[in-house]
């Protein structure tokens, strides 16, 4: 895909810049900063919870005792698992062109940073690269933040839009850049009804790069100014890492029972998942079942609806034969099991909106597997838009187990279903170098 520009429309831009974008702005941080010592409470349960590392929840109040390195540093933030896969092509990218930079990537979740540092084995040993949680948007710890590491440019990826972070990179000088923008149902409805407090916020940034052209109309008309069409980062990504080794010893854990996987769930569609299988479990005599959620540290937690002895593989548990289910709540294995090549069921769909709006779906078509979702897909309609009738849609248990039925017990219809997502997947390796370069010449230009 070539990079288009989509320019604005000026009559029609909200009026982002004078008194309307600025009051907008100070009432943001106002309430932002009142609710600071409620955010720190917060904070704390998200801890209890498990949801932040006790050790490092100082940093998301902007604390760090970790120094800025010397030289140049592009700060790159990516908000959870998605994204942070979607940026390390980019981080190779600019890497290669600028061998003495340095990069500061920051996450919001815990999930994304134990994938981040597993991930970081697979670049080279010289790479500088340092993880920090990003803090919450709240004026004074963004400025601290901010000072402390104070970037060459910051880098943001899909939809982190934030007020008091966009204000603490302006106040800094900081250039902004937008990389694989997406603004969603939901995000577009809210920012309609805040144009000053959007436009201002968008025409903060060096460099908007939209990851279709549905998100590209929808950010000109919100106030960007000039916006790039590069293509979307998750079609960019290679296959999922998997060794052959680890796929050979799941399959002898499995044997010849057949197998479906429900892939990255949400809370309220893992009881629909497991319906659907007790279904399909009639015409399908030893189904199992692999259930992986897409935050693994739930595997405990879905014990409530798969059954208290139903095997984790989190603890090192292998399915049993008569075990119908497998819980698969590890970190970064999600290629081994696209590699067994078996109906796979797209998780965050199965939910009536506004929750859901789906996962990729051009990981396991990448690695030959039989796809389903269900109607959530708000999150990915241009990918699924390509895999077109390669992609089954279904909407409750009972259309999901039809769907199993037929791909478990008619291997030509599995083979057809894999084979269709398999070539009507893409992979435009060359989207990364592409944004790497536009990144370049907004920050450094």
């Amino acid at each position: 895909m070539k990079m288009r520009t989509y320019a604005p429309d000026r009559a029609s831009l909200p009026p982002a810049g004078g008194l309307c974008g600025r009051l907008s702005a100070a009432i943001w941080a106002g309430v932002a900063e009142a609710l600071a010592p409620a955010l720190r409470l917060y904070l704390r349960r998200r801890v209890w919870r498990g949801k932040e590392i006790a050790g490092r929840v100082r940093e998301r109040r902007g604390i760090t005792t970790q120094p800025r390195p010397e030289g140049p540093l592009l700060w790159l933030h990516a908000v959870s698992v998605g994204e942070t896969l979607s940026i390390l092509p980019v981080i190779a990218a600019l890497r290669n062109d600028r061998p003495d930079l340095g990069f500061l990537v920051t996450t919001a979740t815990t999930t994304a940073a134990r994938l981040l540092v597993q991930r970081l084995h697979e670049l080279p040993d010289d790479m500088r690269v340092i993880h920090q949680f990003m803090p919450l948007d709240v004026p004074t710890w963004m400025r601290r933040f901010v000072r402390h590491w104070h970037p060459d440019g910051a880098v943001l990826a899909e939809s982190e839009l934030w007020p008091n972070m966009v204000a603490a990179c302006r106040h800094e000088d900081i250039p902004l850049v937008l990389i694989n923008g997406r603004m969603s149902d939901r995000s577009y409805a809210m920012w309609q009804r805040l144009p000053c407090l959007i436009g201002r916020m968008l025409r903060s940034f060096a460099w908007i790069c939209a990851r279709s052209d549905e998100d590209a109309r929808r950010f000109r008309a919100l106030g960007a100014g000039k916006v790039a069409l590069v293509g979307d980062l998750k079609d960019a990504a290679p296959a999922l890492p998997h060794d052959d080794g680890g796929v050979a010893r799941i399959r002898k854990q499995i044997g010849q029972r057949p197998v479906w996987i429900a892939a990255s769930t949400h809370p309220g569609e893992e009881e629909i998942v497991l319906r659907a299988a007790e279904l399909a479990r009639r015409k399908v005599p030893g189904l199992l079942t692999i259930l992986i959620p897409r935050h693994p540290e739930r595997g405990a937690a879905l014990l409530r609806h798969a059954g208290p002895e139903t095997p984790r593989r989190a603890l090192g548990q292998s399915p049993r034969p008569h075990d119908p289910v497998w819980i698969c709540d590890t970190l970064g294995e999600m290629g081994l099991f696209y590699a067994l090549h078996c109906p796979v069921l797209m998780g965050n769909s199965l939910l009536s909106p506004p929750e859901g709006g789906g996962h990729n779906p051009m990981e396991p078509a990448r690695q030959g597997n039989a796809l389903a979702t269900g109607p959530a897909i708000a999150n990915f309609r241009q990918a699924y838009g390509v895999l077109g009738d390669a992609v089954t849609h279904v909407s409750d248990e009972r259309t999901l187990a039809q769907w199993l039925e037929e791909m478990l017990c008619n291997p030509q219809a599995l083979r057809h279903a894999i084979a269709a997502s398999s070539s009507a997947c893409i992979n435009d390796t060359h989207i990364s170098q592409r944004v790497a370069w536009g990144i370049l010449r907004a920050v450094y230009s």
